[in-house]
This record gives structure tokens, C-alpha cells and sequence, in this order.
């Protein structure tokens, strides 16, 4: 029998080997002759090869796995698009107009590193060239056309964009958990969704299996969400590769500003158990998304 060590360090080699394999897509995609005009060459990659946990881009291989067995090209493709349009958010929720932050990953953010313009573009290039990927590099149309309208939705004005909206209106303001569980589900679990069903599309999965992938995704979006709150307060900027207590000082609506600390990880736990509930009909073959529940659960990172 394994122990609990062994299990968790196979988790890591796994997940490593998944972060390997997105930077490998990535790298490939940038080297592309005539794809990135090359004053963004340099803040673009700057930006994408920072040391990022890659999480989502790993849901969508994972997910594509669990379905047809292996990893293949579409959810490479769909796994690096995710994570540009990722890391575009995270450049632009960087910047001085929205939570100003000097550092993000263990370095200087985008505009820190460059220029506010400069960090503002390399953003637009990586969101509109997540979308050049899928139509040029997606095998099937009919697969690109649901891949490319699942990221849209998931990102844009009724998602992520919505969840960024909110959240800066909230601060400094009363918060009710209605309205943080709106901020949450838009900012962060709708492109965790879309990251579990983007892989599950990539494998050929019915409608059964989107369904059970995309409220796995929900329930481990909004249980990471929670954890990078409890982080923020908990965490040193060490561990975290940003500036810690920083929602505290900003006024930012988080779990353990409205409900406090004992009652956010209780919820972080029944959200845990929900999701790995919903991989109940992959049986076995479940093992790597079970496990990532418990590793974000758990991060101090």
C-alpha cells in the first residue's frame, strides 16, 4: 500500500510533468515566425514563462485524459490558449487602475518590469492570441468553434470580466456572501470550469461527462478562490510570490473579510468534497483530479 508521501509526491511528478508540457506548447507557439510583432516579443514572454503553477492549463490535459486516454494536440492548443488568457487577466489586474500590485509569481509585474503601455498590450496580445490559436491550430472547426465559445464566455463580460467588475465595486463596501459568491464564481471558477470542460470537448466527451467536468470545475474554482484568500491573510509574500495582505489593505470582498477565517475553510472543505463527488462516475480514472483538489486545498502557495 502507498502511503500518503508517496501519493502526494506521484500527485507532484504529475503535475509536473503536465507544467513541462504547457511550456513546451507555449514555446512552440511563440517561436511562431510572424505571430507576435516583435516590440511584444520580449514583455509577452516575459510574462508567460514566469514560474506559474499552471493549474488550469493541467485541468484541461488532465480532463482530456480522463476522457480519450491520452493527451492530444486540440487540448495542448486548448491548454496553452487558457493560460494566455490567464495570464492576460493577471497582467491587467496588475496594473496602478485596478489592485496595483508590484509583484506577481516571485517577480516584478509586467508594468513594474516595463511600462504601464507596455503591460496594457502585451495584455491585449495574449488574449487575442489565445483565440488565434484555437482557429488556426484546432484540427476539427466544429471542436474549435465550442472551444473558442466556451472561453469567451467563460472570460469575458458575463464571467471573469463581470467577476473583475464587481469585485473592484465591492471594495470598501458591505459585502453579503450572495454577492461574494457572484464576485468568486465569475472571477475564478467559471474559467476553472471552462478549463474541465475545454479538455473534456478536446477528448470527445458526451453531454453527461461535460456536465459532471463542468461542476467539478465550479466546485475547485471557488474552493482555490477561498484558499488564495485564506493565503492572503495567512501567507507571507515569500510563499504566495506576491503582496501578501494586500485585500486586507485594499478593502477587497474575500471569504474570510465577510465570513472569517474557520467558517472560509470549512467552506473550502465542503467544496472539496462536493467536486471530487462529481468525478463519482469516472470511477478510477479520476485519480489525478481527485488529487488536485486536495493539493490546492492544502497550498501554501
Amino acid at each position: 500500500m502507498s502511503s500518503g508521501t508517496d501519493i502526494n509526491k506521484d500527485f507532484a511528478v504529475q503535475l509536473e510533468s503536465k507544467v513541462r508540457l504547457v511550456n513546451e506548447v507555449i514555446s512552440k507557439v511563440l517561436s511562431k515566425p510572424g505571430w507576435i510583432a516583435p516590440e511584444l516579443i520580449e514583455p509577452v514572454q516575459y510574462v508567460l514563462e514566469g514560474p506559474g503553477k499552471r493549474i488550469r492549463s493541467a485541468i484541461v490535459l488532465w480532463c482530456c485524459e480522463l476522457i480519450a486516454g491520452q493527451v492530444n494536440h486540440n487540448a495542448e492548443m486548448a491548454a496553452a490558449a487558457i493560460e494566455m488568457v490567464h495570464s492576460y487577466s493577471l497582467v491587467h489586474d496588475d496594473l496602478p487602475a485596478m489592485d496595483d500590485d508590484d509583484y506577481r509569481r516571485g517577480r516584478l509585474t509586467c508594468h513594474k518590469k516595463f511600462d504601464e503601455v507596455t503591460a496594457i498590450l502585451a495584455g491585449d496580445a495574449l488574449l487575442t492570441l489565445a483565440f488565434e490559436i484555437l482557429v488556426k491550430d484546432i484540427d476539427k472547426p466544429a471542436v474549435a468553434v465550442r472551444l473558442i465559445g466556451e472561453l469567451a464566455e467563460a472570460a469575458g463580460p458575463a464571467g471573469m470580466v463581470a467577476g473583475q467588475m464587481a469585485d473592484l465595486k465591492a471594495e470598501n463596501g458591505q459585502v453579503s456572501e450572495e454577492m461574494l459568491l457572484h464576485i468568486h464564481t465569475n472571477k475564478t471558477a467559471k474559467m476553472f470550469s471552462c478549463a474541465a470542460v475545454m479538455g473534456g470537448i478536446c477528448g470527445g466527451a458526451d453531454d453527461r461527462q461535460l456536465k459532471c467536468l463542468r461542476e467539478y470545475g465550479l466546485k475547485v474554482g471557488l474552493g482555490f478562490q477561498i484558499a488564495d484568500d485564506i493565503l492572503d491573510v495567512c501567507g507571507t509574500s515569500e510563499q504566495l510570490g506576491k503582496t501578501s495582505g494586500k485585500d486586507v489593505g485594499q478593502g477587497k470582498a474575500t471569504y474570510p473579510a465577510v465570513i472569517g477565517l474557520e467558517k472560509s475553510r470549512k467552506l473550502a472543505e465542503k467544496l472539496a468534497g462536493e467536486a471530487v463527488a462529481t468525478l463519482g462516475p469516472f470511477g478510477e480514472k479520476a485519480v489525478m483530479l481527485r488529487r488536485l483538489v486536495g493539493s490546492l486545498l492544502d497550498r501554501n502557495k
